[in-house]
């Protein structure tokens, strides 16, 4: 099966208590798109400017990711710089240039209209609405937002939701949208806009999944414990690119292959956070990923 991503390609400077890097590939599709190509085909729509090398490209062509749909434009490629503290779940962020993305209109090809799945990144609720009208074979939709738009564009977020199957959020971003600090009454209004399941992460602490079916009792996945966090930057993306990857992967949807791809999701993030950007998939292997999905599982398993 194969995947769709519509989101962003960027350039980050992270400064982190482990050390700084002025310029890495980072970006919402690009952590998503390099985390779910172990285990489903991927395709990406996003934007960049004239500072994307054909290096750049490369770190995705690895990865056997389908960028033709990369829509390239006059200009410098969406930037980002921020600094983590000792407190690594909290990213201060010190510039944000949009640039080409700031215009980013998604122009779905030909070819990926008859895709399989699709993953609305963090962009414009308009934009994500726009995009599930062109991919309306899709067999299941999941995306993401953040407070932004929760915000600033409660209504459009409205109607993007109604087309989700899946929503994948922050505790944050989860309290927000529901309007309470209660995460499960949240989630019941959450759920009552559309998506069928909720994905609240919970950063180090793992991700929590809320179903709309009657009688569906939430599920906890487990974080992995990490020595030490080099960088933090993606890893929620990440994990949204492990879930939706390994869903991708199986034949049949059900609540059991739900609580793998949770875990498959704390996996692929436990991995990101290991470097600076995108530079732990450059070596990642699949022996990798398996030995420590089994980790997860005996970290969680209870005789």
């Amino acid at each position: 099966m194969s995947i769709l991503v519509v989101g962003s390609v960027a350039f980050d400077g992270i400064k982190t208590p482990a050390g700084k890097v002025d310029r890495c590939l980072g970006g919402s599709a690009t952590y998503f798109s390099l985390a779910a190509s172990f285990f489903a085909d991927v395709r990406v729509v996003a934007v960049v400017g004239d500072d994307f090398t054909a290096e750049d490209q490369e770190i995705f062509n690895k990865r056997g990711v389908d960028m033709s749909g990369l829509q390239r434009a006059s200009g410098k490629t969406f930037f980002w710089r921020g600094e983590y503290g000792e407190n690594m779940n909290e990213a201060h962020t010190l510039s944000t240039d949009l640039n080409v993305f700031e215009t980013f209109n998604p122009k779905i090809p030909a070819s990926y209209l008859e895709t399989d799945y699709l993953f609305l990144g963090n962009i414009d609720p308009v934009l994500q609405t726009n995009v599930r009208k062109q991919m309306s074979n899709a067999q299941l939709v999941a995306g993401d937002t953040m407070n932004y738009w929760i915000n600033g564009k409660s209504a459009e977020l409205a109607e993007s939701l109604a087309g989700m199957d899946i929503l994948l959020i922050n505790d944050g971003e989860a309290r927000m949208l529901g309007k309470t600090n209660s995460l499960p009454r949240a989630a019941q209004k959450i759920l009552s806009l559309g998506p069928k399941v909720l994905v609240i992460k919970h950063g180090e602490y793992g991700a929590t999944a809320f179903f709309k079916e009657a009688g569906m009792h939430p599920f906890r996945a487990p974080a992995l414990p990490i020595e030490e966090v080099v960088d933090p930057t993606g890893a929620g993306d990440c994990f949204a690119g492990g879930f939706m990857g390994y869903i991708a992967s199986q034949t049949n949807l059900n609540r059991d292959v739900l609580k793998k791809a949770m875990f498959y999701g704390g996996v692929m993030g436990s991995f990101a956070v290991e470097r600076f950007g995108t530079e732990r998939f450059k070596d990642l292997t699949n022996k990798e990923i398996e030995a420590r999905f089994q980790l997860f599982r005996d970290l969680s398993h209870l005789d």
